[in-house]
């Protein structure tokens, strides 16, 4: 069911999603063609916001904190399992895998190496900054509007 809580968690994810994208970016090979690359990751933050922060408001400060925090890794998961697909589909076009079971395990390969991109000190502190914060948000938001 529609709620304020699940529109504010969506948005705000959305949000966070959009800012790791943009830090991720130039961390990337000058090479790399993103295409859709940013509106998927807002995407996947709207979804993720609505589903799995919005659903569980009304828990307090650290059942927010937690909201928030579990929330993001639930979004960065769903992000590097998405792109790590994509780039697979786009490699398994050229031929680069001799069968399915090669070609899935290619997804794990290239979202591992996307993982170690999000490793940057900053890109963390984004994370983590905007888990927290949307976790409140959504919180004060379950609160406010019923």
């Amino acid at each position: 069911m529609p709620t304020a809580a699940r529109l504010v968690a969506a948005l705000c994810l959305a949000l966070v999603a959009l800012a790791v994208s943009l830090e991720v970016i130039p961390r990337m090979p000058e090479s790399t063609n993103f295409g859709y690359f940013v509106p998927v990751n807002i995407g996947l933050g709207l979804v993720c916001g609505w589903i799995v922060m919005g659903r569980h408001t009304r828990l307090g400060i650290v059942g927010a904190l937690n909201n928030g925090i579990a929330s993001v890794a639930v979004l960065v998961f769903w992000g590097l399992l998405v792109q790590g697909a994509y780039e697979m589909f786009r490699l398994a076009m050229s031929h680069r895998y001799h069968g399915p079971v090669e070609a899935v395990y290619g997804i794990f390969e290239l979202s591992v190496d996307y993982a170690q991109v999000l490793l940057a000190p900053e890109i963390i502190a984004t994370l983590l900054l905007g888990g927290v914060l949307s976790g409140i948000s959504t919180e004060f938001a379950g609160r406010l509007w019923r």
